[in-house]
C-alpha cells in the first residue's frame, strides 16, 4: 500500500507539499482543498491505516503538532478556537486534520454536502501560489513559537 498510498508519496517526498512542520514521525502540510485557509494535515511518515493503528509517540506528536500549528493559527487569523479531527474517508493513511474556526459549524459535515446528503463536495482549491503564502504566514508564527 504504501507504493501507491498518497500521503506516503508525500511524506517521502515524492509528491510536493506545502510543508508546515517536519521531523522524523510526522509531517504537517497544507490541504489542497481547505475547508478554509490554513486548513492543514498532520499525517505519520510510516503507512498506519488508522488513528487507532498509530503507534502512541506517533500519535502524541500528531498531538503536539496540532497544537503548535493551532496557537500559529490563532495568531494568524485571530480565531477563537482552532478544529482537531482525525478522518480517513478518502485516504487510508492516518491523517488529523488542523482547521481554524470562524463559526461553530465551519467543520460540520453541512460544510461538505452542498449537493445534498448523499453527495459529497470539496471545497475549491485556492491553488499554489496561495497555498505557497498561506504556508509561508503559517511557518512564521511557528518560528515565533520556538
Amino acid at each position: 500500500m504504501a507504493d501507491t498510498c498518497i500521503f506516503c508519496q508525500i511524506a517521502r517526498a515524492d509528491l510536493p507539499a506545502h510543508k508546515l512542520i517536519e521531523d522524523d514521525l510526522v509531517l504537517a502540510f497544507l490541504d489542497l482543498h481547505p475547508i478554509r485557509e490554513g486548513h492543514a494535515l498532520i499525517i505519520p511518515k510510516r503507512h498506519h491505516p488508522w488513528f487507532e493503528d498509530l503507534p502512541e509517540p506517533t500519535a502524541l506528536r500528531i498531538m503536539s503538532v496540532g497544537q503548535r500549528l493551532a496557537r500559529a493559527m490563532k495568531r494568524e487569523w485571530g480565531a477563537e478556537r482552532v478544529s482537531f479531527f482525525y478522518t480517513g474517508i478518502h485516504v487510508p493513511h492516518a491523517h488529523a486534520h488542523v482547521v481554524p474556526m470562524f463559526h461553530r459549524h465551519d467543520v460540520t459535515s453541512a460544510r461538505y454536502l452542498e449537493d445534498g446528503n448523499e453527495e459529497f463536495s470539496l471545497p475549491p482549491s485556492p491553488g499554489g501560489p496561495a497555498l505557497a503564502l498561506t504556508a509561508d504566514r503559517i511557518r512564521a508564527h511557528l518560528e515565533e513559537a520556538c
